[in-house]
């Protein structure tokens, strides 16, 4: 993470409210001002996991997508309107982030994510986050972030559930994501909303919480609230509702990051 520089007068008043927060503070909002994010994935996770944290002060975005804007995505994915149909969500999320605060650095790659270029996305992150709709592309997002030693919040979504973990694979003893699905997902079929249905607060809720999540992990060291809960899965239940966690082992044989 870049050194932390001190926020002027005019950004201090922005984030007034997380800076009283004593688990937050000055520091750790200076903190998120020097942090880098890349956000793979911009449709019903990344929209408002892209508006919280933009709305927290992340200071860089590298924003991944491939895909445009559809008529279909505005019940769940939140930073797009009628008018983005037929755009690329990255140029149509760079917008949106212009918009909400022009001092955010935006970089933005509508290219498809793959094993040949993944690590090249990625490097020199602080965090990436993960809300891509299919395993190859969560696969490869996960062995690049192991090669190239970031770390990796992973979240997703199915009809009424959720889920949101934090990876460290490159760490010694921690696993990475790959070690929660194993080998047999590195394929690009796939459940979709268009098939199953989803609900957009559901998405929503996921969305949020991975948010915080992040937050967490890049505060680590910086500022109380940092606890980065690695190898900690949350599944989110919108049905009951409730909430319960589980504990990822690390795979001693795990072709990602079995040597880490």
């Amino acid at each position: 993470m870049s050194l932390s520089q001190p926020l002027s007068p005019a950004r201090a008043e922005r984030f007034a409210r997380h800076i009283v927060l004593p688990e937050i503070g000055g520091a750790g909002q200076a903190a998120l001002a020097a942090a880098h994010v890349v956000l793979a994935g911009l449709g019903g996770i990344g929209a408002p996991v892209l508006q919280y944290l933009a709305g927290a002060g992340i200071g860089r975005f590298t924003l991944l997508d491939d895909g445009e804007v559809e008529a279909s995505n505005l019940q769940r994915q939140t930073i797009y309107t009628e008018r983005d149909i037929g755009h690329g969500k990255a140029v149509s999320a760079r917008r949106w982030v212009a918009n909400f605060d022009r001092e955010l650095q935006v970089r933005i790659e509508d290219a498809r994510i793959g094993s040949g270029n993944a690590a090249g996305l990625v490097d020199g992150a602080d965090l990436v986050i993960d809300g891509t709709d299919n395993f190859a592309t969560r696969l490869a997002i996960s062995d690049a972030c192991v090669a190239v030693g970031v770390p990796l919040l992973s979240a997703a979504v199915g009809r009424f559930q959720g889920q949101v973990g934090a990876f460290a694979g490159h760490l010694p003893g921690q696993p990475c994501y790959r070690c929660f699905v194993g080998d047999a997902f590195d394929a690009e079929d796939c459940d979709t909303c268009a098939e199953d249905g989803i609900l957009g607060a559901m998405v929503g809720w996921t969305g949020s919480f991975a948010a915080m999540q992040a937050v967490r992990v890049l505060l680590e060291r910086k500022a109380a609230f940092g606890d980065p809960q690695w190898g900690k899965l949350h599944l989110m239940d919108g049905l009951k509702p409730g909430m319960r966690t589980l504990t990822i082992g690390k795979d001693a044989n795990c072709g990602g990051c079995g040597l880490s």
